[in-house]
């Protein structure tokens, strides 16, 4: 089989998705996974491609944490921009508790990172990655929405970042061919099937999506999560669209 990448979406808490639909590949994904070169993202995207290159292992842990991210986030006032109320650090001691110590050499060469210069605007793919503190500063400047998340962009080697989903949302990789998942109904491999009567689209950084009302609806839950019980839906339809998208290119195992 040709050379395979997994390329996953910006969408804040809507991240789940794709820890759903990571779990499809891991369970029935050999085909694929025998094929995988590398995994690329932006922002929530990042981070899922992080785990799946550096802790697959640690999959039902990413779950558990992303819940508790969401049910501290959903008991501020104001959400994550409730004065004093520190996003990155949350975010941080995720990826401290569940990126092991050699995560930067497991991640050089098949970890793509989008992000995003906060000066030119620029969009920029990290993929080396010299200690396991610097490949958290990457993940953290990929994930950091101004004002959202604070107020001052994330510094890696010396210059200011801000979020990859600005720019360029689904990274596509060069060589190979890249498999790109998504919780916006759209034109990606691994997304929900769009169920509005029109069918206009959206292009936004690099990912197509539906103008639908559920889309809507979901970038409004990327930034504010939903309830417990609608980000364990959200968790299964990546599991079922994965294994919809496996099915489809005859690589069920």
């Amino acid at each position: 089989m040709a050379v395979l990448n997994l390329s996953f979406a910006a969408c804040g808490f809507l991240g789940i998705y794709h820890l759903g639909a990571v779990g499809a590949i891991l369970r029935h994904g050999d085909k694929l996974l025998g094929s995988l070169r590398a995994c690329a993202g932006a922002s929530a995207g990042a981070l899922v491609a992080a785990v799946m290159i550096t802790a697959p292992d640690k999959l039902e842990q990413c779950k558990e944490f992303t819940h508790r991210f969401a049910n501290s986030v959903r008991g501020q006032p104001f959400g994550a921009v409730t004065p004093g109320y520190d996003f990155m650090l949350t975010l941080r001691e995720g990826m401290e508790e569940i990126l092991p110590s050699e995560a930067h050499s497991l991640a050089t060469d098949r970890l793509h990172i989008s992000m995003t210069h906060s000066g030119s605007g620029k969009n920029h793919i990290v993929s080396r990655f010299t200690s396991r503190e610097e490949l958290i500063k990457a993940l953290l400047a990929s994930s950091f929405v101004p004002v959202y998340a604070g107020l001052k962009p994330v510094e890696f080697r010396g210059q200011k970042w801000i979020d990859g989903g600005f720019t360029d949302s689904l990274p596509t990789l060069p060589v190979g061919r890249t498999i790109t998942v998504s919780p916006f109904a759209g034109l990606q491999d691994v997304c929900p099937v769009h169920g509005g009567r029109y069918n206009g689209q959206l292009r936004l950084a690099n990912m197509d999506i539906m103008f639908s009302m559920e889309n809507i609806k979901r970038l409004n839950q990327a930034l504010f999560p939903p309830s417990t019980s609608s980000m364990h839906v959200l968790c299964e339809q990546g599991f079922d669209d994965a294994v919809r998208f496996l099915k489809r290119e005859a690589w069920m195992s």
